[in-house]
């Protein structure tokens, strides 16, 4: 089995979705400033492609996002939030 897979691979017949990963990120919303803000921001997040969950942790105004990797990213993610009024930065 393994072999096929590198065979497909190599000849370019495997799509690169199948290496595809599920991540995560944890970004920083400092504009949360009342309980229906978590509520907005999971919802438009959940309809980004390739999100696939959103954890809100109100108090500490921070976000974690599920993510597939191969159809979004942490840049795609935090223009998602800034363009409904919250800016967010990829936590350190």
């Amino acid at each position: 089995m393994k072999r096929i897979l590198v065979v497909l691979f190599c000849t370019g017949l495997l799509p690169a979705a199948a290496w595809a990963a599920q991540k995560s990120v944890t970004l920083d919303v400092s504009g949360m400033t009342c309980p229906t803000c978590p509520i907005t921001i999971k919802k438009t997040l959940l309809k980004q492609l390739g999100v696939t969950g959103v954890t809100v942790h109100y108090q500490k105004k921070e976000l974690v996002v599920a993510f597939d990797d191969a159809k979004t990213n942490a840049e795609a993610i935090t223009k998602s939030t800034a363009s409904i009024g919250f800016p967010s930065t990829v936590a350190r």
